[in-house]
């Protein structure tokens, strides 16, 4: 029914809160709810608000207006929120100035819409609200602040052509920024992901293979390259069904060919990726590695030092409570690999560095515990191989003689890794390198799970609405430039100082409503507002913004 301005006297403190009244059936009367915590007037006055009451009481009044001509006039066809929390990420692309370089596309395709344009909408679209692409062009597009002249046909063309020559893209991305940021070469951080499709049958790209979300479901690999700054300097796509392993090697030696780098570079990536093929051709071309490596598959000989208590050092933290030890040693160790079809066993000298993290024990152990108790709890009920999952490790399943197969608990296999909970093994070509640099260096891997994270979660990467394979690819290549642009934002511009989540928050959140020939900013206050606001000198906290103040936002070049 309206809305009013609530006042609550508490410990000398004055909170606010907007509510709103409307008519209950229940109760058969009028009732209120809290539309909006404020919060104290003390601490919004701290924030900079000068008075409260009264930029609130403007708040209620412009609710209360809008009701009222929701209430006169008819539906709008088209929302009037606008989105304006991407306006960094645009201020970033310009400044890379790649616009001129993804224009000569043109020279060689008759496009009838504006490919630079599509893609930059498309990111930004990704970014504020991620949604199939019908939806991004039906409901997103229209409350952007860049006018997008293509069609839906036109969009999904120039999305399968994105797909198409996305390698070509990511390379301009890294020239770019290169050029304008510079980007490190000297460690680079690699890892992979998988992203499932909710499909029965596989096609010539999604395949059935080993999905890091445990589905059965058909597959696409992405592998992510980093740079030392923790930029996206590389990414490569693959069928689901396809070894991860060496992709590390392509997308190594494409950045290396197209970026004239020259140096060596030290690759940095998990257990996953490590494997005898890509520590030779780490050698081979000059390179150095360093990766994790399971504790459960070295030899007898090396699993005794793992468990030898001496040589240990403590890490603990400012109240003395063990954070982990560590240990390292430097020695010649075999490696299987391959030659002109023969595999062959060379020695190579390098560093080991074993870690021992006791909350990471507990947590191992718990998850054990869990895994045996469910094998328990299936062999009594003698259940099929196929329902044990990764409990399965734990049972053993013996057919003799063509009888039925009978179950029993591994009891080896449940000691072998209690025994060896909470262990991390690094490895490292780089022997000079002090014990903690490699701990520091290889745990920076985090940032690419983060980047990850972004893709599946901020980005909703999957579900993935499109069939081709080349506006499957045209798809993630969206999702790799809203990551890289948010990287650029966060690390170069913000200097890192706000975490992921609130970066993204700000890109989804900050929205205006046009009310006539003005703004009104819906925003919640925050402290990467406030800072916006003063790095910038733009006027990110005003609750009313005029047309030239919002163009002053959303053009801001850096």
């Amino acid at each position: 029914m309206a809305y009013f301005l609530k006042k609550t006297k508490l410990k000398n403190h004055t909170y606010l809160a907007i509510y709103e009244s409307f008519y209950s059936p229940s109760k058969k009367e009028t009732a209120h709810k809290c539309f909006k915590s404020l919060g104290s007037v003390e601490t919004l006055s701290a924030n900079g608000i000068s008075d409260p009451v009264a930029h609130f009481q403007a708040e209620v009044d412009s609710l209360n207006m809008a009701k009222k001509q929701e209430i006169s006039t008819k539906i709008s066809l088209v929302s009037p929120v606008r989105y304006l929390g991407y306006f960094p990420l645009n201020s970033v692309l310009n400044a890379l100035n790649i616009q001129k370089y993804i224009n000569l596309f043109k020279i060689t395709n008759d496009f009838h819409f504006d490919l630079y344009e599509l893609l930059a909408s498309l990111i930004f679209a990704r970014s504020v609200l991620p949604c199939s692409k019908y939806k991004t062009f039906h409901d997103v597009l229209p409350c952007l602040f860049h006018s997008c002249h293509y069609s839906y046909d036109q969009l999904l063309d120039g999305l399968s052509f994105l797909g198409d020559n996305y390698e070509k893209i990511v390379e301009l991305f890294t020239s770019c920024v290169g050029q304008l940021y510079g980007f490190a070469a000297s460690k680079t951080y690699f890892d992979c992901t998988n992203f499932f499709f909710e499909i029965d049958r596989e096609d010539s790209f999604r395949k059935k293979g080993f999905s890091k979300e445990n589905k059965k479901d058909p597959i696409v690999g992405l592998g992510l390259l980093l740079d030392q700054n923790l930029l996206p300097i590389g990414m490569k796509m693959y069928p689901g069904n396809e070894s991860e392993k060496p992709v590390l090697r392509d997308v190594i030696t494409q950045l290396k060919k197209q970026q004239n780098i020259t140096g060596k570079t030290i690759h940095v990536a998990d257990k996953g990726l490590n494997c005898a093929n890509n520590i030779a051709f780490s050698r081979k071309n000059g390179d150095g590695y360093l990766f994790s490596k399971s504790v459960k598959g070295l030899s007898e000989k090396e699993k005794v030092w793992v468990l030898l208590k001496e040589g240990f050092k403590d890490v603990k933290d400012k109240n003395g409570k063990l954070l982990y030890c560590y240990k390292s040693c430097v020695d010649k160790f075999p490696y299987e690999i391959e030659q002109n079809r023969k595999k062959t066993v060379v020695l190579l000298t390098e560093k080991r560095l074993l870690t021992y993290n006791p909350s990471l024990a507990t947590k191992k152990k718990y998850e054990i515990n869990k895994m045996v108790e469910k094998a328990k709890e299936l062999t009594l009920f003698k259940a099929k191989k196929s329902e044990y999952g990764e409990s399965a490790k734990y049972v053993n399943f013996t057919d003799k003689n063509g009888k039925k197969a009978k179950v029993s608990i591994n009891q080896d296999a449940i000691d072998k890794d209690v025994k060896f909970a909470g262990y991390n093994l690094l490895v490292t070509s780089e022997i000079q390198m002090s014990d903690q640099e490699i701990y520091d260096t290889y745990h920076n891997l985090w940032r690419i799970e983060e980047s990850f994270k972004i893709m599946k979660s901020d980005l909703d990467a999957r579900p993935v609405y499109v069939q081709k394979e080349s506006s499957i690819k045209g798809h993630f290549l969206i999702c790799y430039l809203a990551v890289l642009l948010e990287r650029i934002f966060q690390f170069k511009i913000l200097e890192n100082k706000y975490p992921t989540t609130e970066v993204y928050s700000f890109i989804k959140e900050f929205k205006v409503i046009k009310e006539g020939n003005k703004y009104i900013n819906i925003t919640t206050y925050s402290d990467i507002i406030q800072e916006l606001s003063e790095k910038f000198q733009l006027p990110l906290t005003n609750y009313f913004l005029s047309e030239k103040q919002v163009k002053s936002i959303i053009n801001y070049s850096l």
